[in-house]
């Protein structure tokens, strides 16, 4: 059973990956409410989904389903009626979750409501109080400091009502009831790294996984960060059960180098798929080792289930100017780095389909490779010579206890050179599969 091949995946979608980015930036998300609606019936026209609403106020372990939050507008005006701070002119303008409000106030009040950065004066922050009730805007710094007259006029015409928490999700089945997760948050409003380019990527993939014949089956899930991946687990938990392999995406879309976050696990198989993935990439890449802090890879490998769910960004959340502001546009996000994302993406699940462990059937000694025409492609080539290499450390390691990425990591041959070399030996009557 075989995944695409790497002629195929020659033609990556990075144009429309970008485009589903573009597509989804203007939309007001946040962890409730319309705004992830749209955005999943926007991704729905790429890929199948399942969508699911989870009442406001079910528990869901230490949490509950909070109230869903809409909104309409939201605005400060001056007594001329000219709007200074303006929703429409850009979401994250409002104080995400924002109780809605509209009366008169002093400026003193009004600025104990209104964020911003000192540092990127002319950038608007990204703000929440999901769980606070709370109202406020955000705004660049240098329009904070024009606003010199005594009163203003707030209005935010939202909505904080018992609703729904609203996930969806794409399941492909393969020929075994095992399998591999792939999440992307969906609850950030007009952030285009911060969650869209993982969105984009996770839609693609399962758009490329779903012409594949497969092992494993494969679920992808879009909801919203924290409090959706800990909804789904509570409702999930015999689901939750069949994962053996997971990938948190999140902030893909940067022209930072990739970055993998390993699972709690530390050395499950997905972390060393990608590991070793990155280290055959020929980019520069950084792998860093687990903590309880970062996207909802922390719900998946909380201990109660630990899960094998690792992270892979680019520059790491928090470590790039632009992360969590109004600078986290389109202008960050790059084909060419969704491209390479998607691809690596991809090359980690081939290798984990792939994955398979043999044992060698004529294990005393080598076997004659050159009556059995193994020799024949080699002659004096470096390639020739890598695939002699592949050949005999699989002949020597395919005793039943070694998988195939087993061996590319003790002879630190690519892993495709392995499972081509494997592929012949099979074909030699030389090896056998076994299932482990």
């Amino acid at each position: 059973m075989e995944p695409a091949t790497e002629t195929r995946l020659a033609d990556v979608p990075a144009q429309e990956m970008y485009d589903l980015v573009a597509a989804l930036y203007p939309i007001c998300r946040s962890i409730t409410g319309e705004g992830v609606r749209e955005t999943l019936r926007t991704i729905g026209e790429h890929i199948d989904l399942d969508v699911h609403e989870v009442p406001s106020g079910t528990q869901v372990f230490d949490w509950r389903v909070p109230r869903e939050w809409n909104i309409e507008d939201a605005y400060v005006a001056n007594l001329r009626g000219e709007r200074v701070i303006d929703f429409r002119a850009n979401n994250l303008h409002v104080l995400n979750y924002s109780i809605p409000v509209r009366r008169r106030v002093s400026r003193d009040e009004l600025l104990e409501h209104l964020f911003s950065l000192p540092d990127r004066p002319n950038w608007t922050p990204y703000r929440t109080s999901y769980y606070e009730e709370n109202w406020g805007f955000c705004l660049p710094h240098e329009q904070l400091l024009e606003l010199r007259d005594d009163s203003y006029d707030v209005c935010i015409d939202s909505s904080l009502v018992d609703g729904n928490l609203t996930y969806a999700e794409c399941h492909l089945p393969g020929a075994s009831d095992d399998e591999i997760l792939v999440y992307a948050h969906v609850c950030h409003p007009s952030l285009a790294n911060d969650n869209l380019s993982g969105v984009a990527v996770a839609a693609f993939l399962a758009q490329e996984i779903a012409t594949w014949p497969r092992r494993y089956s494969y679920r992808f899930l879009f909801a919203p960060g924290t409090i959706g991946s800990t909804t789904w687990l509570a409702t999930n938990e015999q689901s939750a059960t069949r994962i053996k392999h997971g990938l948190v995406l999140a902030g893909v879309g940067d022209p930072g180098p990739s970055t993998y976050k390993r699972s709690r696990v530390g050395d499950a198989e997905i972390d060393r798929a990608v590991i070793h993935v990155l280290r055959h990439s020929g980019g520069r890449h950084e792998v860093r080792e687990f903590s309880p802090l970062g996207y909802d890879e922390r719900q998946f490998c909380s201990p109660g289930f630990n899960l094998p769910v690792g992270c892979l960004m680019r520059t790491p959340y928090g470590e790039y100017p632009e992360y969590h502001t109004s600078a986290d546009d389109l202008k960050l996000v790059r084909p060419e780095s969704l491209a390479d994302s998607f691809a690596k993406c991809v090359a980690v699940l081939r290798l984990i389909e792939r994955n398979l462990t043999y044992v060698n059937l004529n294990p005393k000694c080598e076997p004659q490779l050159g009556r059995r025409g193994l020799y024949a492609g080699i002659g004096g080539t470096s390639d020739g010579r890598e695939l002699e290499r592949a050949f005999l450390w699989i002949l020597n390691l395919s005793d039943g206890g070694h998988s195939l990425l087993d061996i590319a990591e003790r002879s630190e041959l690519p892993f495709d050179l392995v499972h081509k070399a494997a592929s012949e030996l099979v074909d030699a009557s030389l090896l056998h599969e076994i299932e482990r």
